[in-house]
């Protein structure tokens, strides 16, 4: 199975909150959320980020898009995590995502 969003629910504004939810290759329901830190429009996302199942274990994403060539260049920073485990389980997540984004605009 592929993975799938389920639901997405967006308030992109600093303050705002955000919520995602969907399914794993595998088919296990994941969800999660946080809150909007910094927006600045087609420059830069800060934003915490929390499993729905262990919300006591935010972290920080950071993502910024600088203008490069006739593209875009997205720098992506997930930091603060519990421990080392999820630090590489966030980053076989992300990656896999960030495969299928590169795919999906090449």
């Amino acid at each position: 199975m592929k993975p799938a969003t389920l639901r997405a629910e967006l308030d992109v504004r600093v303050g705002g909150s955000f919520r995602i939810s969907f399914t794993g290759d595998d088919g296990e329901y994941f969800e999660a959320g946080g809150f909007y830190r910094e927006v600045v429009p087609n420059e830069l996302l800060v934003f915490t980020w929390a499993w729905h199942s262990t919300p006591e274990r935010e972290s920080l994403v950071t993502l910024s898009l600088k203008p490069d060539g006739a593209g875009t260049l997205m720098i992506f920073h997930h930091a603060q995590f519990f421990d080392e485990t999820a630090r590489d389980n966030h980053r076989r997540g992300w990656s896999s995502i960030f495969d299928k984004l590169d795919a999906f605009v090449a």
